[in-house]
């Protein structure tokens, strides 16, 4: 199992979950189980053609999926994977 951290924005989808467990071989699968899991959530984090939406970070054990692999990032068991919405301002 995976942790996912849910972050404020996403949380009506998990129900106010903070947190929830996932269970995949690579961020691609991770989006699609918590999709299954928390329908709307993939809408939110991937556009029309299924790419990350530019505004939104993943981070596994603390490290950016764009300096990975991105969505083909291998998750293992125990990892902590975190989605970031970016913050604009002005």
């Amino acid at each position: 199992m995976i942790k996912v951290r849910i972050p404020t924005p996403l949380r009506p989808l998990t129900k106010g979950k903070s947190e929830v467990e996932a269970q995949a071989a690579d961020i691609a699968a991770m989006i699609d189980t918590l999709n299954q899991a928390h329908p709307g959530l993939k809408d939110r984090l991937c556009d029309e053609t299924g790419e990350l939406r530019r505004f939104v970070n993943i981070y596994v054990n603390e490290e950016d999926i764009r300096f990975l692999k991105g969505k083909e990032t291998s998750l293992n068991d125990g990892d902590e994977v975190s989605i970031v919405p970016a913050i604009a301002g002005g």
